[in-house]
């Protein structure tokens, strides 16, 4: 986020003012102003975007809306204890409650399937974790199944994994469709400008100015809903949201034959069949972690090898399909795999949201609400408070 003296085109116009700057206009942006006109819908609000809305992680993902966080449930309750690992675990389900409630999906308009996901483990030492982890969310009341090997293959076409575990609540979209259908909600009063690149916040008075290479917004609140480039914008973010690249492949269209979205490897890596047929693969990123950090959205040869390789391997009813599309996006990795949600110490008139460590989907609509209430001074969960940090 830096633009050039030659390229900022704003430098001799005078300030929009408005009441509300977001800042990123992908779910975390299009949650957080769709929750605030809720709670002010009076606000003449602007969106901000660099690119087109949605053209970041969340245009760049698989569509997975998945419960907990990046770890197996067994790593949440040794990490945090079980009424804390519970904790996260409800918060999330309430994050597919409020976008089902709230949004009203569906198969036809947005690609919606709650079908559940699965996870494969490839190892008896993987396997004995995951069942471990059932076991645990038995005794929570949280609804998962256990799956052994043969049940892999029927049901998933998966070969070579010793069996796995169904989460049965979670859930699969199509993520530009989903942001479209947040945008159409919006009034009048929510304004968003794309292709406006964000180079820098600054303090004017009792107001805030946000500089673009296209214009100024002047505002009483910013929210940066910037993710995996929040560092950029602030300080304050370096070494608590790490910008860490996801790698990701599309094949053609196959008849359907796969029961849900799964993911494998200690949750590292994952695929989905859509309801059209093709199949979405990502992950690999352990195969290089020190090139996968950064801002560059290129492809990573020697991780789309291993997804090639995995589709190979273990899907055999994909093997010598065309590939149609391979991409890459940044998301944002926190520190210690929750969000991170607030305002900054230095600045208590800035807030933002981000750190959802590849679970966008399914944290951000509900984040954006704990947002909301934050601006209106109600509490926030403490493993979400900025800060815990």
């Amino acid at each position: 986020m830096s633009v050039s003296y030659w390229l900022d085109r704003a430098k001799a116009r005078s300030p929009q003012r408005v009441d509300a700057v977001i800042i990123g206009a992908g779910i975390a942006g299009h949650s957080s102003a769709y929750w605030l006109e809720k709670e002010f819908p009076d606000f003449k609000i602007a969106v901000l975007e660099k690119g087109l809305r949605g053209s970041g992680a969340t245009g760049r993902n698989a569509g997975f809306i998945t419960c907990g966080s990046v770890e197996h449930f067994s790593r949440l309750v040794q990490t945090h204890g079980e009424e804390s690992a519970r904790e996260m675990w409800q918060y999330s389900e309430k994050n597919l409650s409020l976008l089902k409630e709230e949004l009203n999906l569906s198969l036809d308009k947005h690609g919606f399937e709650q079908k559940g996901s699965f996870s494969l483990a490839s190892s008896e030492h993987e396997l004995k974790e995951l069942k471990e982890s059932a076991l645990l969310m038995k005794k929570l009341n949280i609804s998962v199944e256990v799956l052994d090997e043969k049940e892999c293959a029927q049901r998933l076409g998966c070969e070579g994994f010793k069996g796995g575990v169904k989460y049965c609540d979670d859930a699969s979209i199509n993520p530009l469709l989903l942001i479209d259908e947040i945008h159409g909600r919006l009034s009048p009063h929510v304004s968003f400008y794309e292709n406006h690149e964000v180079f820098s916040i600054e303090k004017k008075g009792q107001t805030r100015l946000v500089r673009t290479n296209q214009g100024s917004f002047e505002a009483d609140v910013v929210i940066m809903a910037t993710n995996g480039y929040s560092a950029l914008l602030h300080p304050f973010f370096k070494g608590k949201i790490e910008p860490t690249r996801g790698q990701i492949l599309a094949t053609e269209a196959v008849a359907p034959f796969m029961e849900g979205p799964s993911y494998a490897n200690f949750v590292l890596d994952y695929f989905r069949q859509l309801p059209s047929g093709e199949l979405i693969i990502g992950g690999f990123r352990q195969l290089d972690k020190q090139g996968e950090v950064g801002y560059s959205d290129e492809t990573n040869p020697i991780i789309h090898s291993a997804l090639e390789k995995f589709i190979e391997d273990h899907l055999p009813r994909l093997k010598n399909k065309k590939i149609t599309h391979k991409w890459s996006g940044v998301m944002g990795f926190s520190f210690d795999g929750q969000p991170i949600i607030g305002s900054l110490a230095d600045d208590p008139q800035v807030y933002f949201l981000g750190g959802f460590t590849a679970h966008g989907l399914g944290l951000a609509f509900h984040g954006a609400k704990t947002l909301s209430d934050i601006l209106q001074g109600r509490s926030c969960p403490e493993f979400l408070n900025a800060r815990r940090i």
